[in-house]
C-alpha cells in the first residue's frame, strides 16, 4: 500500500480539532505515564535526601516554598561577587583576620529550633510553624553569611533531616556528639548542648572522640588537658578498632572449633604448655587519655545519667553528629552486629533508628547532619570528609592544603613518586604545590587526559580519600599548643624511617634511571 495522501491527514486532523471542544477535559494525571503517577513504592514518604548545597535558583525557590508565599523579580538589582574571596591557602594575616571574625559572631550560630507545640495541635499547624521557624532560621544564617571574612560550612537545608535531629534529642536522656579525633573542635557543635539543655535541664551531653587510633598517647593526652580544663566531658574511642578486634575474635574462634574438632590425643599437654607461657606487660595508660573498650563505653552509658529519664527504667543514648565521623561504626561495635549501613560517602543514613543494647540501654542513631560552623575555606571541609569527594569540582584547593600538612618526604614515600625540588629563587623549604603533586601523581598511576596531560581532577580523588581515611594523617592540635610541637609526637620517628627509606630510593633511581623526571617534565610541557 501507498503513503496516504496529505489532504486525508489534513482533513482528520480538522475534524478532530473542531469536535475537541465538546469533550470534556481529562485531569491532569490522565495524561501521564503510569511509570509518572505518584502512586508506587515512593509514593507519600518523606523526603529524607540530605542537601548541604543548592544553587542560587534552588535556593531562591526552596526559600519560597517554606515561605508559603510568592516573590517577584526585581530589575537591575545585580551584585558581583569577586572569585577571589575564598581561596584555598590563606596567609597568616587572612587567617588572623579570619579568626577575629569568628570569635566575634560565634554567639549568632545556631541551631534551628522546634516551635513550641502540644498532643492537642493539629498536624498542620505544627508543620506551619516549624516550616517558618526554618524559612527565618536560614534567613538569620544567610544576613551572616554576607559579612566580610565569614565562610560557613554549607550547612543542612532540609527540613526533615531536622526534624530527625529534633526527635532524637526528645528522646534521649544522654546526647553523644560523636567527633573526628583529627580534628575535635571542627565536628563539635557547642549549640547542641545548649539545646539539649533548652528541652530538658535532665539531660547530659558528652563528646565522643571516635578515630582515636590515630593519635598518640601524648596526643590524646593534650586534648584531654584541654577539654578538663574547660570543662567538657569527653572520652576517647575507636569504632574501627574494635570492630576488627571482633572480626578476630570471630575468626580465632572459629579455628579453635576446627582444631578441637580435628586435634588428637597429643595436643592438650601442647596446649597447656602455651598457655602457660605468661602474657607479655602492655604499658598502662593515663586514665584521662585513655581509648575505652566497648563494655567499658557501656559501663559508662549505664552509670552516667542518674536523673529522671524520659523512659522509666531505660537510659536513652542519642547520637548525632556530622557525616562521615563514624556514627553507624558506633552503633555496630556496640551491638556486636551490623544493624547500620556503613558508607566512606557522608550521608548514608537516612533515617533515625532505635536499637535495645540490653534492658537498660537504647541507643538512638541520628542521620549525618552538616551543623553551621565556622570554617576558614571549602577546601577544609572537603579534607575533613564533611563534603563528598566524588562530587567535589574544584580539586586544586584541597589538595594543596594535603600539600601544606603532608611533609614532602611523606607523599614522595607513601606514593613512590619524586615531586621537583625548589627551583631558584624560591624557598627551599616549601611545601609542593598541588600541581605538582597532581602531575607526578598522574605520571605515576597512569592517569592522563585525551591530550596527553596528567589528569588532574581524577588524581585528586585518590589523593584526599587517602587523606580522609588517615593513610596521609594530620591532627590538629589543641587551642594553645604548638602545631609543629604536636606533630612531632607522631611523626618525628616515622620522618627519620622515611627519610631513609627516600634517600636509599634517590641513589637507585639515578643510577637505573638517571633521566627519569625530566622525561616527566618534558612531558607535561608538550
Amino acid at each position: 500500500m501507498g503513503k496516504k495522501k496529505a489532504s486525508d491527514s489534513l482533513g482528520k486532523s480538522i475534524i478532530k480539532h473542531r469536535f475537541k471542544t465538546t469533550t470534556k477535559s481529562r485531569s491532569k494525571e490522565a495524561w501521564l505515564h503510569s511509570s509518572e503517577l505518584d502512586d508506587g513504592s515512593d509514593w507519600n514518604r518523606i523526603n529524607l535526601k540530605s542537601v548541604t548545597e543548592q544553587s542560587n535558583l534552588d535556593d531562591f525557590l526552596a526559600t519560597a516554598e517554606l515561605a508559603g508565599t510568592e516573590f517577584q523579580a526585581e530589575r537591575l538589582n545585580v551584585h558581583f561577587v569577586s572569585p577571589q574571596l575564598q581561596e584555598g591557602i590563606l596567609t597568616k594575616d587572612q587567617v588572623q583576620q579570619i579568626e577575629i571574625a569568628h570569635k566575634d559572631n560565634r554567639h549568632l550560630l545556631r541551631i534551628p529550633r522546634r516551635p513550641a507545640w502540644s498532643v492537642e495541635d493539629a498536624a498542620e499547624l505544627v508543620q506551619k510553624n516549624e516550616r517558618e521557624a526554618f524559612a527565618l532560621w536560614r534567613q538569620q544564617l544567610g544576613e551572616l553569611q554576607e559579612k566580610e571574612h565569614i565562610v560557613l560550612t554549607p550547612y543542612e537545608k532540609n527540613l526533615e533531616v531536622w526534624r530527625q535531629l529534633w526527635r532524637v534529642i526528645e528522646r534521649s536522656d544522654i546526647v553523644v556528639q560523636i567527633v573526628d579525633a583529627r580534628n575535635p573542635l571542627l565536628f563539635r557543635c557547642e549549640d547542641v548542648e545548649t539545646y539539649a539543655k533548652e528541652v530538658s535541664p535532665h539531660k547530659m551531653t558528652m563528646l565522643l572522640i571516635n578515630k582515636a587510633d590515630l593519635l598518640t598517647a601524648s596526643q590524646r593526652k593534650k586534648w584531654a588537658e584541654y577539654f578538663q580544663a574547660n570543662g567538657i566531658r569527653a572520652v576517647f574511642w575507636s569504632a574501627a578498632q574494635e570492630n576488627h578486634a571482633l572480626e578476630l575474635k570471630a575468626i580465632q574462634e572459629a579455628e579453635s572449633a576446627d582444631e578441637e574438632s580435628e586435634s588428637s590425643e597429643e595436643d592438650p599437654p601442647q596446649k597447656e604448655e602455651a598457655a602457660a607461657t605468661p602474657p607479655k606487660e602492655e604499658p598502662v595508660e593515663d586514665e584521662k587519655c585513655k581509648m575505652l573498650s566497648r563494655e567499658e563505653l557501656i559501663q559508662l552509658f549505664q552509670q552516667l545519667h542518674q536523673g529522671p529519664k524520659v523512659v522509666e527504667g531505660v537510659t536513652a543514648v542519642g547520637l548525632v553528629g556530622f557525616p562521615n565521623v563514624g556514627k553507624s561504626s558506633t552503633v555496630n561495635a556496640l551491638y556486636q552486629e551490623k544493624k547500620a549501613a556503613v558508607s566512606s560517602t557522608p550521608g548514608k543514613t537516612k533515617h533515625f533508628q532505635t536499637l535495645i543494647i540490653d534492658g537498660g540501654l537504647m541507643l538512638c542513631d541520628c542521620p549525618g547532619l552538616v551543623f553551621p560552623t565556622f570554617v576558614f575555606s571549602r577546601a577544609e571541609l572537603v579534607v575533613n570528609g564533611i563534603l563528598p569527594i566524588d562530587e567535589n569540582r574544584d580539586h586544586v584547593a584541597p589538595v594543596g592544603l594535603v600539600c601544606q600538612r603532608i611533609p614532602r618526604v611523606v607523599l614522595e614515600e607513601t606514593y613512590g613518586i619524586r615531586l621537583p625540588l625548589p627551583q631558584e629563587g624560591e624557598d627551599p623549604h616549601r611545601p609542593p604545590s598541588a600541581l605538582e603533586l597532581l602531575d607526578a601523581y598522574g605520571c605515576m598511576r597512569g592517569f592522563m587526559t585525551q591530550r596527553g596531560q596528567p589528569d588532574g581532577p581524577r588524581g585528586s580523588r585518590y589523593i584526599l580519600k587517602d587523606y580522609v581515611q588517615g593513610k596521609l594523617l594530620f591532627c590538629h592540635p589543641p587551642p594553645g599548643v604548638d602545631e609543629v610541637e604536636f606533630q612531632e609526637d607522631e611523626t618525628h620517628d616515622e620522618l627519620e624511617e622515611v627519610t631513609d627509606n627516600v634517600k636509599v630510593g634517590c641513589v637507585m633511581a639515578d643510577k637505573l634511571v638517571p633521566r627519569h623526571i625530566p622525561t616527566v617534565l618534558e612531558h607535561q610541557h608538550q
